[in-house]
């Protein structure tokens, strides 16, 4: 059976507002045929967000052009709860849900080349336009505190709220494959939602300067059934905590773990089991997968 991609990129993200390097930065890892097309596995660190989206789209550029397929991972939420869109009022009829969002996104997020960026003001208006409050995003300096985002989670998830985790984080702790936070989680240990607001725009700027053989899983192509579904280049997310990453002598946790992220979905790949990882998940039924599909998304692995 043919493998579905040549090359394998993931990304571990950083909502820094400064230029950084090292742990806690951005690291990029490619595992990538070579001129013997034997797989060689190299890794970049990008001091800031602007040049990450470089690095990337010229990698991309390069495989593509030789003909490669490439998987695209990337460590932050690709979607929201299901019901976000609808909270913020900005559904229409002409987009689902996660389009809606995404564009709000990609309108409203002002990350600049140094770094320097939005996040908390835009969580603070998010949460004025969903609760009117300092709610359901959380977690920021004492500097960055406004009247509608607060440095302490501000109140537990009612039953009316939208939902703290989306349906693959609450998959993922059933199954105790790791210990996602919620999206809504702006700060402290395995935040998740800086990245995400500042990360969402990049993944969008990077298809579109691919639009004609690149796609966003599962919410641009639904579930993957067989393997003339693929565009050449598939974004996705990933959780490095699915895969046990020991770091070498000099080598941080982040960049081992874009490592052994590439090797493992190169390995499952190999052996013909990376395509079953895109299909609809057991147990999950049609209502659930068309939040996934449209709204949520869903963590590649789960």
């Amino acid at each position: 059976m043919r493998k579905i991609f040549d090359s394998y990129i993931m990304v571990d993200w950083s909502a820094a507002s400064k230029p950084t390097t090292g742990s806690d930065s951005i690291w990029i890892g490619a595992l990538t045929p070579d001129a013997r097309m034997k797989l060689k596995f190299s890794s970049s660190n990008p001091e800031t967000r602007e040049r990450a989206v470089q690095q990337l789209k010229a990698a991309i550029e390069r495989l593509t052009k030789r003909g490669d397929r490439v998987l695209v991972g990337f460590d932050f939420s690709l979607g929201f709860p299901g019901g976000t869109s609808a909270a913020l009022n900005i559904s229409s009829d002409e987009q689902s849900p996660w389009e809606a969002l995404t564009t709000f996104l990609s309108r409203e997020m002002k990350d600049r080349p140094d770094n320097s960026n939005n996040r908390f003001p835009l969580a603070a208006r998010m949460n004025r336009l969903i609760s009117d409050g300092p709610f359901p995003f959380w977690g920021c300096a004492r500097k960055d505190e406004l009247t509608t985002l607060t440095v302490k989670k501000a109140r537990d998830h009612q039953e009316d709220d939208v939902p703290e985790f989306r349906l693959t984080e609450t998959r993922c702790i059933e199954q105790k494959r790791g210990r996602p936070q919620p999206v809504w989680k702006l700060s402290y240990a395995g935040a998740v939602g800086g990245q995400t607001l500042t990360g969402i725009p990049r993944v969008l700027e990077l298809r579109n300067q691919f639009a004609d053989n690149s796609a966003i899983w599962p919410q641009e192509t639904g579930w993957i059934d067989s393997a003339d579904q693929f565009p050449q280049v598939l974004f996705s997310e990933v959780y490095p905590s699915l895969v046990q990453a020991k770091p070498r002598a000099g080598q941080t946790k982040d960049e081992s773990q874009v490592e052994s992220l590439c090797f493992e979905f190169s390995k499952l790949d190999e052996n013909g089991k990376l395509s079953e990882l895109f299909r609809q998940p057991e147990a999950i039924n049609e209502v659930e997968s068309e939040v996934i599909c449209r709204e949520e998304g869903w963590i590649l692995g789960i």
